[in-house]
């Protein structure tokens, strides 16, 4: 029996598999993550209802197995609250920045070959996607 704040067998076997610079996506609700990621990368399917399991509990999971050395979001526009974006800064390391990319941008980030695994959250607030660049072991 595993003591991690991950036990999803799929999640830690592809964790497992990730070097420096491997790309994780959380997605939320409303992302089409089966035709925008990475051909052959894992997907996990963790959006069984709405709400069910935030993108926020994902990457505090994540956060404690995995050094993320930059995170990517899709910009918003300006006249929108993005009130999850405070909260993804306040469960990442404050040495890890944070850059924000137009949408082709973001979908084309997701489709290179570096992202490894994809989890489908059943997170409903827009704007939520957040791309995870993995970091050397310190």
């Amino acid at each position: 029996m595993i003591k991690s704040p991950i036990i999803h067998p799929e999640i830690l076997a592809t964790l497992a598999k990730a070097g420096h610079k491997a790309q994780i996506l959380i997605s939320d609700a409303n992302y089409s993550f089966v035709t925008n990621s990475a051909p052959g990368c894992e997907i996990i399917y963790l959006n069984f209802a709405p709400d069910m399991i935030p993108s926020t509990t994902i990457l505090q999971g994540l956060a404690a197995l995995i050094n993320v050395e930059q995170a990517t979001m899709m910009a918003w526009p300006q006249d929108f609250d993005n009130s999850i974006h405070p909260e993804y800064v306040d469960l990442l390391e404050d040495t890890t920045p944070m850059q924000f990319v137009d949408r082709a941008t973001f979908y084309d980030m997701v489709k290179s070959p570096d992202t490894l695994l994809v989890i489908a959250s059943g997170e409903t607030r827009r704007f939520a996607n957040l791309l995870l660049t993995v970091g050397p072991v310190l």
